[in-house]
């Protein structure tokens, strides 16, 4: 990856419709630790992660102020939303448009889905707690009290660790059996992975998404083109997958 890149490098999922990306570090002005499009203004200057937000709702045909987005906590809870704004959870839905639901991430998985002929979107964090406790689901189910049906939802699921990658312990795996998941439960090389992208793929199929509806990007996020919590020892920027219904009369683009 060109550390000094200009152009945003957005990953999009062909199927979905409302504007929407899976960022990755390319384009942004954050600098050292953060280089790239880091969105995350925890420990970066958050003068160059708003300049960063800017440019990300820029690229979608958003307001800068558009966001909505959480304080995720590693959970199952879904936040039905009607406008911008900063809450706590795991997972947003929404039925109103000009709004762009914004899921951060550095390892975990992230979830977008949509129901366009409801008009109903919707983001979800999932890391090895949410997957077992199937954020998804719990965003299917959300999406379907605004009117969507798991039958027209299209969901996509971003890039994250990759099983290869993402070793365990010992009781992180047996919760993840417990929970069902064993399947995607991995021996790699005598030692314990979780397979987070299957999993997470097989529990929207649970909620009744058709697999024709559904897309794995397949991308690993410990490649260089991505900001990776385990690869990079904590200390590392976030990347954002965000979606969107477009105000009418003023919709958005897929940069």
């Amino acid at each position: 990856m060109n550390g000094n890149t200009d152009r945003l490098m957005l990953l999009h999922a062909p199927h979905l419709g409302a504007p929407h990306a899976f960022t990755t570090r390319a384009g942004g002005v954050s600098v050292g630790a953060y280089a790239g499009l880091n969105l995350d203004d925890r420990e970066d200057d958050p003068a160059a992660v708003q300049a960063n937000r800017a440019a990300l709702a820029g690229a979608l045909g958003f307001p800068a102020d558009a966001f909505a987005r959480l304080t995720q906590v590693h959970g199952t809870d879904v936040v039905t939303v009607q406008e911008s704004g900063h809450w706590t959870g795991d997972a947003l839905v929404t039925a109103t448009p000009g709004v762009l639901l914004a899921i951060g991430t550095a390892d975990c998985y992230p979830l977008l889905l949509e129901d366009p002929a409801a008009g109903v979107v919707g983001a979800a964090h999932a890391g090895w707690k949410g997957t077992a406790g199937r954020i998804g689901a719990a965003t299917v189910a959300a999406m379907t009290r605004l009117g969507a049906r798991p039958e027209r939802i299209r969901a996509a699921v971003g890039p994250g660790i990759c099983g290869e990658r993402y070793e365990v312990g010992a009781d992180v795996a047996r919760q993840f059996r417990e929970a069902g998941l064993g399947a995607f439960v991995l021996d790699v090389q005598g030692r314990v992975h979780l397979d987070l992208a299957g999993a997470n793929r097989a529990a929207l199929l649970e909620s009744g998404i058709p697999e024709a509806n559904l897309w794995v990007s397949g991308r690993c996020s410990t490649e260089e083109d991505f900001y990776s919590y385990r690869r990079d020892a904590g200390r590392t920027g976030r990347m954002w997958a965000v979606i969107g219904l477009p105000v009418p009369g003023r919709a958005g683009e897929n940069a």
